[in-house]
């Protein structure tokens, strides 16, 4: 059997003896067009099914009340929360969003960016995959004229809007956390160098340990993908090293969960003979035993004013506007993992 043929304007049109351009206008509540029309128009368009063609009319107007969302993985509260936040501004201003997920991978990535400007939509608010070092498909985006923002991952390079937290304050504060609990021989999990935020992490934690005088020593520095099981992965390297270290700072909270599970595995009471922290304040970082240290970073709010920056730059398409840098303030929430006193 065939497939069954979707219903057009014309059809619409056909059934109520009207010109398909009356009963377009009648869709699209057209103040031309009488209450009485529209009613008809939208009931039979609902008895035929008939489902709207967004990238034709997105074609026809040039504007399709679309917004692309590129985020690295679904399976974070952050960039659920993130996601929540941004729907919820861009709702209001008559925008959908489309997402996608790159699952940290360039290739899947760079797919999503042309499904995106394929389906016509107005703007992209992306946070980059862990894996991408070449920027040429951001710079496809920007080469189109539609509003570029970037959230929590992105790279100055690009020139456009960005969203986050200070990743190299945040990194240094952690460590002065873990100083101020008398740890002394800091390990960090910390996630590929390539990627800004991971290396600003990585700058912080240096620069902390060489504030207190602390050895910065290569083999307490490991770089992952952050999963739970790379946190369990280098956590067991690390308890085989001559001298463990006295606390670890993970920069995902999926991986200090892994270090956490090595570390009660092997009979290591945590705070006590090593404290430990995470990074991202993920939900089960206050279910578990003992509870995870992590940082919150402010979610809801990177959400909301990366939808702005979008708005901001739509609203003013052709115009001057200067480039917006804005980092939002994170917090330490300290929990048992780290709490000594």
């Amino acid at each position: 059997m065939g497939s069954k043929k979707k219903s057009t304007i014309k059809d619409i049109a056909n059934v109520l003896g009207l010109t398909p351009s009356a009963v377009s206008k009648a869709l699209n509540d057209h103040p031309r067009i009488s209450e009485k029309t529209k009613v008809a128009v939208k009931q039979v368009a609902e008895n035929l099914n008939y489902q709207p063609n967004y990238l034709a009319s997105a074609l026809r107007k040039g504007k399709s009340n679309l917004v692309g969302v590129i985020i690295p993985k679904s399976n974070s509260s952050f960039f659920s929360s993130v996601l929540e936040n941004i729907e919820e501004v861009l709702n209001k201003e008559g925008y959908n969003i489309i997402i996608t997920q790159s699952n940290e991978s360039y290739e899947k990535e760079c797919r999503n960016i042309d499904a995106l400007l394929y389906t016509q939509v107005d703007g992209v608010i992306a946070s980059l995959a862990n894996e991408t070092v070449d920027l040429s498909y951001y710079e496809k985006i920007k080469a189109t004229g539609i509003p570029l923002v970037l959230f929590d991952r992105g790279e100055n390079n690009l020139n456009v809007d960005y969203v986050g937290i200070d990743d190299y304050k945040t990194s240094y504060m952690i460590v002065e956390h873990l100083f101020s609990q008398n740890c002394k021989r800091i390990a960090h999990i910390a996630g590929y160098s390539k990627a800004r935020i991971y290396k600003n992490r990585i700058l912080g934690y240096r620069d902390a340990l060489e504030k207190h005088k602390l050895p910065v020593e290569e083999e307490l520095i490991v770089e992952s993908n952050l999963s739970l099981k790379e946190g369990r992965r280098i956590m067991q390297g690390l308890l085989d090293l001559p001298e463990r270290p006295d606390a670890v700072y993970a920069a995902g909270d999926y991986a200090a969960l892994g270090a956490l599970q090595i570390m009660e595995e092997n009979g290591v009471k945590v705070p006590d003979e090593i404290a430990l922290v995470g990074f991202s304040n993920e939900p089960f970082t206050s279910f578990v035993k003992p509870s995870i240290s992590s940082i919150d970073q402010k979610s809801a709010q990177i959400g909301k004013l990366a939808a702005n920056a979008f708005l901001k730059r739509v609203k003013n398409l052709g115009k001057k506007v200067s480039l917006n840098k804005i980092l939002v303030d994170a917090e330490l929430v300290v929990r048992d993992s780290s709490n000594k006193k």
